[in-house]
């Protein structure tokens, strides 16, 4: 009898004791390709020896600082590292231990920006349905997943939310990509009209949504008009490239591809690649200014923040993407998978979507392809594709609610980026069996 609280407590789960390259070994010594990378996580696959070598240097040196009284040299390397590489206009990082710890910290930066540039009356966060942005009680209030929202509402602040950039639901027929972004940007502006301009701190969004929505980019020209908006209005922008960053759809950055700078950027899943629980914010010069010419410090603070171990790992991660071009291979194998999805599920009787970028692709399942009707979620679909799934011995990350919170049902693929034509084919030809299965 297990001691852990699992996420399903009674679920009966295989003993994970291995890893290499694009595979995982549970403890009878199956095999499974992990196409999803855990949670759009493990970029560099698993057992890389330059990133474990790494770590064996690091823990022979130092394993833990505490930031009050010390920096440390892989923190200090992995920042220079990340600024380098970051859009123009970020000059500082700031370090976590995961996604949803960076979220918190980028809320309280944009608060705290405010305060330090004598405008307290700034506090309205504007997000939007069907994104998520971490499970802490900030991050939550911020993120539009109502299933995960709704328990905890009572300890929520207010946020306020609009329609995502969501083509496939959304686009009315005959619109033009760009005359919909314009569409769905202008309810930005709408709701910061609504709650008065002088109230809202900042608008915060995935450049490409992720578990809730299933691979979802905006249209071409949504989020320069986003930029244009909050600039307009004196709104911090805040993207969330958790997932969907650090070079899983192609650029190091998400954003690179829309052409936006945003003000603050989170990141983490493909930083440490799963090697060390690892995160981060990355914050424009404007932002530090404000801190530096003001109280002088920023009001926040975790334990294991800039630790040792885990910087050291990313650092390892983010050289072997570099040194390798493996950007280069995200591209070209992104390319080869939207192709063979497409001639997988094109025309798929109850595939509706197949949408995404680079490494970074989702499938969102349909009862009736024409009316876009979903299946009833009783059916409980996305479930039923990860079991088929697992059974052929291969990992993706399916969810229900797509839509809306309730209906809906997508499957998410993020493969390592150290992946072939042949491993592709395979994962392509697995997941339509379990599909097919599931659907039966």
């Amino acid at each position: 009898m297990t001691r852990i609280l699992h996420r399903q407590i009674h679920a009966t789960l295989p003993v994970a004791s291995g890893g290499k390259g694009i595979e995982l070994f549970d403890h009878d010594g199956r095999a499974y390709i992990d196409a999803s990378g855990g949670a759009a996580v493990s970029c560099l696959g698993h057992g890389h020896r330059d990133v474990i070598a790494a770590l064996h240097a690091q823990a022979d040196k130092l394993a833990y600082a505490h930031t009050s009284f010390f920096t440390n040299e892989p923190a200090e390397t992995l920042a220079d590292m990340l600024i380098t590489g970051a859009p123009q206009g970020i000059s500082h990082a700031y370090f976590v231990s995961g996604g949803s710890e960076a979220v918190e910290a980028a809320l309280k930066m944009a608060r705290q920006f405010f305060v330090e540039t004598g405008r307290p009356e700034r506090r309205n966060v504007i997000a939007r349905r069907q994104s998520y942005h971490g499970n802490t009680l900030g991050a939550l209030a911020a993120g539009g997943n109502e299933w995960r929202r709704a328990q905890f509402r009572p300890l929520l602040i207010d946020t306020h939310h609009i329609d995502p950039c969501y083509a496939y639901r959304y686009r009315e027929a005959g619109e033009s990509e760009e005359a919909y972004g314009l569409r769905a940007a202008k309810a930005l502006e709408d709701k910061i009209l609504e709650l008065g301009s002088d109230t809202v701190m900042a608008f915060v969004a995935e450049p490409v949504v992720g578990a809730t929505a299933g691979a979802v980019p905006a249209v071409p020209g949504y989020f320069r008009r986003i930029r244009e908006v909050c600039d307009s209005y004196g709104v911090l922008l805040i993207l969330d490239e958790v997932m969907c960053g650090m070079g899983r759809t192609g650029t190091l950055h998400a954003c690179e591809q829309d052409g936006v700078v945003p003000d603050l950027m989170t990141i983490a899943k493909g930083l440490g690649g799963g090697y060390q629980p690892i995160g981060a914010v990355l914050l424009s010069r404007r932002i530090f200014d404000a801190f530096a010419e003001g109280s002088g410090f920023f009001q926040h603070g975790h334990t294991y923040m800039c630790h040792p171990m885990a910087c050291a790992a990313a650092l390892a991660v983010q050289e072997v993407i570099e040194r390798d071009r493996l950007l280069d291979n995200v591209k070209a194998m992104g390319a080869h998978l939207a192709r063979r999805l497409s001639e997988r599920f094109s025309n798929h009787t109850h595939v509706g979507d197949i949408r995404g970028r680079g490494l970074f692709m989702g499938l969102e399942l349909v009862e009736d392809r024409s009316s876009k009707e979903p299946f009833d979620p009783s059916r409980k679909l996305h479930a039923r594709i990860k079991r088929e799934a697992m059974a052929r011995g291969l990992l993706v990350y399916p969810a229900g609610g797509t839509i809306d919170g309730a209906r809906g049902d997508h499957v998410l693929l993020a493969p390592p980026f150290i992946i072939d034509r042949a491993a592709i084919d395979t994962i392509v030809e697995r997941l339509g069996d379990a599909v097919d299965a599931a659907v039966a």
